[in-house]
């Protein structure tokens, strides 16, 4: 696998905290707070933009983790080719969007 850019990074958050992501990613990081797709914004969280910086805040679902589940496959966000998680070695979910139609 060749990575050939970053297009954002996205970090896990406990659920109901999008005020103190708020305090530190926008009053101490100065980075703009920006709206979620109407798709994605029931989940939780919140996202961030500088230019050069995307920083998306998401609330992880600890049955998924206790699970085990490596790759979460999602089409919430259509015409972005095949969307999918999986989890850094320190339970960090990076989000993956690659172009086409099949996961290779």
């Amino acid at each position: 696998m060749l990575i050939t850019g970053i297009d954002h990074v996205q970090l896990a958050m406990p659920a109901g905290e999008e005020d103190v992501a708020r305090m530190f990613c926008a009053g101490l990081l100065g980075l703009r707070e920006v709206e979620k797709p109407a798709p994605l914004a029931s989940r939780g969280g919140c996202w961030f933009e500088t230019p050069g910086v995307i920083v998306h805040l998401g609330v992880m679902k600890e049955s998924l983790r206790k699970v085990g589940v490596a790759v979460i496959l999602d089409n919430a966000l259509v015409n972005e080719g095949i969307r999918f998680f999986a989890s850094d070695p320190f339970g960090n979910r990076i989000e993956f969007i690659q172009a086409g139609d099949s996961l290779s």
